[in-house]
């Protein structure tokens, strides 16, 4: 007999301009104060492509073409379980809004080379290292 662990699956999105990524700092919320990445939680019936493209509309007002599977992160460090998937955005159009001005005080656009790596969002952290480092599945922090 198996013991079945229930996750819950979020969906991080890369938007990456000029060598550049979008972070937003968060407020009233996990994390507060912390840079992080635009994402949210799979919905029922909902593809992981289907919840980033929403998830960006809702959180910075941006459009993308498609997005693509960049890395995973099983977050096993908290009560409940968390599955992180990174997505690229790809073909991003418009400009960042705070679109949902009680979770998100700013957007702003980060050289990957100089990323304010003491405030990202803990979670959030080994998926931006996937992206850096091309790595499909980050297991730590």
């Amino acid at each position: 007999m198996y013991d079945r662990i229930k996750f819950t699956v979020a969906v991080d999105l890369f938007i990456v301009r000029d060598g550049k990524l979008l972070l937003g700092k968060r407020q009233n919320s996990f994390g507060a104060g912390k840079w992080g990445l635009p994402g949210g939680h799979l919905e029922k019936d909902e593809t992981i492509e289907q919840a980033a493209l929403r998830e960006l509309k809702e959180e910075t007002g941006l459009t993308a073409k498609s997005v693509e599977f960049v890395t995973v992160f099983n977050n096993n460090n908290r009560e409940e379980p968390y599955i992180h998937f990174g997505m690229l955005a790809v073909d991003v159009a418009g400009e960042p809004k705070i679109m949902e001005t009680d979770k998100c005080e700013a957007w702003q656009w980060f050289d990957l080379n100089k990323l304010p790596n003491d405030d990202i969002l803990w979670v959030h952290a080994p998926l931006i290292r996937g992206y850096k480092e091309k790595l499909a599945v980050v297991n730590h922090v």
